[in-house]
């Protein structure tokens, strides 16, 4: 089956062709304003017989679906949720579907809808979170999905035995605890800005805090949530752009970097816990492939979990376990593949549609 994919991030915009199961051709966008079309429009693609786009918020629903304009409209009640990836996720999915191919959402979401009660409720009155449908969701569901695949692939062990955290490094961040192939927890919540710091966004923040800062009029509601989502993190402590790459040429990028470190390995400790034993820690996403030193720099804070690498492996290329032989866990750097993730849910779709 060709199955072209849509994957919109927070920043970048990825295309491939994906035939077969193996990716035949990709374009990359890595600065992706999310509101000109011209990349949508410029890139032309040979018929294809599905197209598979990638949201990071579908609510409730637990399997991807195909796409018309009921589904668009209710997915559109996410923007608020997810305002740094829903608009342009809409936005190239009424791309599409101006094509003949069906086209199908995959959700970030419904791989964490498998999170027990204890991880997915918050602290709140019953009547407020059954009124409102106030919960943690989870993203980065898709990513977490082709790692702990590739994973077993690697080393030959059994996915369904097999119990690993997830560390999403990008211009988001989170980590997952994964159960034989299950989400049991995850960093990320009710939105992608709970959990760690991430390039733009602050990451969890003490709610008495943002309370202050409103009562105080200090900034208004929507000067807030600009100020968590757009200007926090790695850019407003570094003062540049929150791109790992700017970060780490500023002048002063230390206690940026530092402050994001411990928050990653904080929460890897919490979601161990969510885990009966530790077997895979696997670093994936842009920052992760492409800053060793900065996965150097949190495993050597881990040791307290059984978490060592090799310096040797830790700056080579490629899928790899980069953890001493015979050592548990075993460490992992995997090159997010989320294109191979949406064709195959894509094809699943479609060939349950027929």
């Amino acid at each position: 089956m060709r199955v072209m994919t849509v994957n919109p991030g927070s920043s970048s915009l990825k295309l491939s062709l994906v035939v077969d199961g193996t990716e035949v051709e990709r374009t990359v966008f890595d600065r992706w304003d999310g509101v000109t079309s011209e990349p949508l429009r410029r890139k032309q693609w040979p018929e294809v017989d599905v197209v598979a786009v990638r949201f990071v918020h579908g609510g409730n629903r637990r399997t991807p679906v195909v796409l018309n304009d009921y589904v668009l409209a209710d997915l559109a009640d996410f923007v608020p949720l997810a305002p740094l990836h829903q608009p342009r996720s809409l936005m190239a999915a009424k791309h599409a579907m101006f094509g003949s191919a069906p086209v199908v959402a995959c959700f970030d979401t419904a791989f964490h809808a498998s999170m027990p009660k204890a991880a997915r409720a918050y602290g709140l009155p019953k009547e407020l979170t059954a009124k409102y449908g106030l919960r943690r969701y989870g993203f980065h569901g898709l990513s977490c999905q082709y790692v702990t695949r590739r994973i077993t692939e690697l080393v030959h062990t059994n996915p369904e035995r097999t119990q690993v955290l997830c560390v999403h490094m990008g211009a988001g961040v989170s980590v997952t605890a994964v159960k034989g192939g299950r989400s049991v927890d995850t960093s990320m919540g009710f939105t992608p800005l709970e959990g760690a710091v991430m390039a733009t966004r602050s990451g969890s923040v003490d709610p008495g805090l943002l309370v202050y800062l409103l009562d105080q009029k200090i900034v208004s509601a929507d000067e807030l949530s600009d100020v968590l989502y757009f200007q926090s993190g790695l850019a407003g402590m570094s003062g540049t752009s929150g791109d790992m790459r700017d970060v780490l040429a500023a002048q002063d990028p230390k206690l940026a970097v530092d402050v994001y470190v411990h928050r990653i390995r904080r929460e890897i400790g919490a979601m161990a816990a969510s885990l009966d034993r530790l077997d895979a820690v696997v670093f994936t996403g842009g920052v992760a492939v492409h800053n060793r030193d900065l996965v150097g720099q949190i495993t050597r804070g881990l040791e307290v979990l059984g978490i060592r690498v090799v310096d040797e492996l830790l700056v080579a290329h490629g899928d790899r376990v980069i953890s001493p032989l015979g050592a548990l866990p075993r460490v992992f750097v995997i090159t997010d593949r989320e294109e191979l993730e949406l064709a195959r849910q894509a094809e699943i779709t479609i060939g349950a549609e027929s």
